[in-house]
């Protein structure tokens, strides 16, 4: 199955794509402006990287992190840090556009009383991808994962709980978010390689902004 952005038909904001799983889209667009300004503080203060796997190869997509828990990968494997691994230093503070984006998304979803305490940043270049994971490092299971498209858009598959589970394919553009949760909560799911293209705002990338309640 294929949900495609570009097919012209008019399109609900809000789409089912799987039990538990939801495009909301162009729900991010009304944050536009507030977000791209709070992305660049948060890139400021702790400039995203390329982290290596247990494996000890580099990911290509460029990762940072906001908020009372961040994302980090190394020898060690990976985990939710109150700190970056490299600099010793805390994670900046989550933005309050951050915040009330991702939980009115959720609620929109149908999950309501979500808290995100941390913020991942994925920075996708031309040809950066996501391989197929899931999103099982977190405590609580009930709380939803939101998934906000910035930049150029991208190819988001989404299976079951099987690695080998038939995944769908979501066509994402800016301002787009996916939530996540219930039965689907721990659904494999990955981004294709970016393709080739420039969007007026943010250039050669993707930005993608990923919360969760990690602690």
């Amino acid at each position: 199955m294929n949900f495609d952005l570009f097919s012209g038909e008019p399109q609900q904001q809000r789409q089912e794509i799987l039990p538990g799983a939801f495009l909301l889209r162009g729900f991010a667009l009304p944050f536009e402006n507030e977000l791209l300004q709070d992305i660049q503080g948060v890139i400021a203060e702790a400039p995203p990287r390329n982290m290596v796997t247990p494996g000890g190869l580099p990911m290509s997509v460029a990762t940072t992190s906001c908020g009372d828990a961040g994302w980090v990968s190394d020898a060690y494997g990976y985990r939710y840090s109150k700190r970056d691994a490299l600099s010793r230093k805390n994670w900046p503070a989550m933005p309050c556009s951050f915040f009330d984006l991702a939980r009115n998304a959720a609620t929109t979803a149908g999950y309501k009383n979500f808290s995100p305490d941390s913020a991942l940043i994925n920075i996708y270049k031309v040809g950066a991808k996501m391989s197929l994971h899931q999103d099982k490092n977190e405590r609580d299971f009930s709380q939803p994962i939101v998934s906000v498209s910035l930049g150029l858009p991208a190819t988001f598959l989404l299976g079951g709980l099987r690695r080998e589970d038939k995944t769908i394919r979501v066509q994402l553009v800016h301002g787009d978010v996916v939530v996540w949760g219930g039965a689907a909560r721990l659904f494999f799911h990955s981004i294709l390689p970016i393709k080739v293209g420039v969007h007026p705002l943010l250039g050669k990338q993707r930005i993608n902004l990923t919360f969760r309640k990690a602690l």
